[in-house]
């Protein structure tokens, strides 16, 4: 039996941005400076969504090019230097 989809719903005043790397479960701390990054420029986090190696949330979409903006500081990528957490060990 099929189903159809009724009914969507669109918001455009939310945006949802992403930290991704493979490192990402070996490295502790990675969540917190991103939540804490964001609460201090001012983002309010609406919702959150992790796996082991992405954490994503999901803001206003207002606020989108300042999170961008102070996660790249945060971590480093707008420096020009290359940002690596550290790789689990391979057996």
């Amino acid at each position: 039996m099929s189903r159809s989809l009724k009914k969507s719903a669109q918001d455009d005043a939310i945006a949802k941005i992403s930290l991704v790397g493979a490192g990402m479960k070996t490295s502790p701390g990675i969540a917190a400076k991103m939540f804490r990054t964001l609460a201090d420029n001012g983002v309010n986090i609406q919702m959150i969504s992790t796996s082991t190696i992405r954490i994503s949330v999901v803001i206003a979409s207002a606020d989108l090019e300042k999170a961008a903006r102070s996660l790249h500081t945060a971590f480093g990528l707008d420096s020009g230097q290359s940002y690596s957490a550290p790789l689990p060990e391979r057996k």
